[in-house]
């Protein structure tokens, strides 16, 4: 017989499941930007195809991952 702990840690799988799922969908109908929101520059195609719904050129998204 599951315990209220072992009912909770299965909801909490089958939620992140369900997260991870939607995000997913949606970033792969994501239109990336093809310059920076934050710097102006061109974002390479590359990386327009690599990263779904990207807004920013690698160096201004590494100095946003740095500020977090």
């Amino acid at each position: 017989m599951a315990d209220i702990v072992d009912l909770a840690n299965d909801y909490a799988d089958e939620f992140l499941q369900r997260a991870l799922e939607q995000r997913q969908r949606a970033s792969a109908s994501a239109v990336s930007a093809s310059i920076c929101v934050d710097c102006d520059e061109p974002i390479p195609v590359l990386r327009q195809e690599k990263v779904k719904g990207c807004q920013t050129c690698v160096n201004c998204q590494e100095l946003r991952e740095r500020r977090r």
